[in-house]
């Protein structure tokens, strides 16, 4: 029962009584704090008119949107896009008037390109069925190109609302105990708190 009571009072002594065995000889009177680390904003303050101007920009010139957001490294993409579509309809574009001519050519009596001495290379029957074959690649050219187009300002639009969003870093999860008041018992659990 002594030793309990001696221990409790060296606890005692030790918490209240600051203990220093010497006094700091390098520690300056008044420290001057230097503030190296600035708070950077991972988003930018609310404009209500930014998502609206990078569609607008978009429209008018596609990668124009994403240099507005600041995300330059997306126009190369945009126009990788748009540029392959252009270049396969061209070329099915080519190929559908070869083919077309070439079976005008053989209707009206005249020698086509696919005729080698007489001897016909392909068919008329071919040559109709390859000109159906190019117009439709044509067409889905023509839809990867709109497509194209239409995601590069659904991207500007959408990446300029979530520019302003603010996405912190401070999640935090913690154990919680709450009293409830009513039956007069404890309850435990972990709570996820975010600051806004």
């Amino acid at each position: 029962m002594k030793t309990n009571w001696v221990l409790s009072f060296l606890f005692f002594l030790l918490f209240v009584f600051k203990l220093t065995a010497q006094e700091d000889s390098l520690r300056l009177e008044t420290p001057e704090v230097i503030d190296t680390i600035s708070e950077e904003k991972d988003y930018k303050p609310y404009n209500a008119l930014a998502p609206a101007k990078a569609a607008f920009y978009s429209a008018i010139l596609p990668g124009l949107g994403q240099a507005y957001n600041g995300k330059y490294w997306k126009i190369p993409l945009v126009y990788a896009g748009i540029g392959t579509g252009v270049y396969f309809y061209i070329n099915n574009n080519k190929e559908w008037n070869r083919y077309r001519d070439a079976y005008k050519n053989r209707l009206a009596g005249r020698k086509d390109e696919f005729t080698v001495d007489g001897d016909e290379r392909i068919s008329d029957d071919g040559l109709i069925r390859a000109q159906e074959f190019y117009r439709r690649n044509k067409e889905i050219s023509i839809l990867v190109i709109a497509g194209f187009y239409v995601l590069n300002i659904i991207d500007a639009n959408v990446n300029a609302h979530l520019q302003q969003f603010n996405v912190s870093e401070d999640l935090s999860l913690k154990p919680n105990m709450e009293f409830d008041n009513f039956t007069g018992k404890s309850k435990y659990g972990f709570s996820l708190n975010y600051s806004f």
